[in-house]
């Protein structure tokens, strides 16, 4: 016989909705953290580039930044469904909007890293790109570059949602705060392309946002042990 949580709060009863909830947020952290090593090692240019953030990156980096940033979005995207799915009745408006910003990030950004990683990359490694300049993925200096960063904002207005839409439950309020600092990110992604010093800013996604996928991973590992 289940027990009843202490303090008061809620059990989430959604034993499926709750397992996803849990595996798609820490598929979430693990792929962001996998992105946020590579970055590491790009800018210090250990991928064949020249480093920093300014410089376009090799076929190498491409495969090892691209990856794991284009499986994020379906786990992102499952998350969300699953938030929606534990929310509150009076708190579905907020987990379906996250949900819906969830889908806008994950297909503009699954869109750029498909033909980066599909079409663009073989043909850097072959030295064929002369027709191609509109595809390359150049940072502050090309048309898919800004794709991403939109991309990205939406994904902070997704976690903006997603906080408004937590459940009662264990270790909610922290993902809360989290989620939000993450959401709070949004000017300093829409806007680089125009001011790229803000990337000082936006580089803060490499804590606010695996920081939030964990804590939402405690959250739903706590209530599936109650459920």
């Amino acid at each position: 016989m289940s027990q009843p949580p202490p303090c008061g709060a809620p059990v989430i009863r959604h034993a499926f909705d709750t397992r996803m909830g849990l595996w798609s947020a820490v598929a979430c952290a693990v792929l962001s953290l996998a992105y946020i090593v590579a970055q590491i090692f790009e800018w210090l240019g250990m991928l064949g580039s020249q480093g920093g953030p300014d410089s376009a990156s090799t076929p190498l980096g491409l495969g090892l930044l691209l990856l794991p940033s284009m499986l994020l979005g379906p786990c992102f995207v499952a998350l969300t469904a699953a938030l929606h799915a534990v929310a509150p009745e009076g708190r579905k408006a907020p987990a379906l909007a996250a949900l819906a910003f969830a889908a806008i990030y994950a297909t503009l950004t699954g869109l750029v890293y498909f033909v980066q990683l599909t079409f663009v990359s073989p043909r850097l490694a072959a030295g064929d790109t002369g027709d191609i300049a509109l595809l390359l993925f150049i940072p502050y200096r090309s048309f898919l570059f800004a794709v991403d960063l939109l991309g990205y904002s939406f994904m902070s207005l997704a976690t903006l949602a997603a906080a408004l839409a937590l459940p009662e439950a264990h270790g909610a309020r922290a993902a809360k705060v989290a989620l939000i600092a993450n959401g709070l990110l949004l000017p300093f992604l829409a806007l680089q392309m125009q001011f790229p010093a803000l990337i000082a800013g936006g580089a803060l996604w490499a804590i606010t946002f695996p920081a939030g996928m964990i804590l939402l991973a405690r959250m739903f590992f706590g209530a599936s042990g109650e459920g």
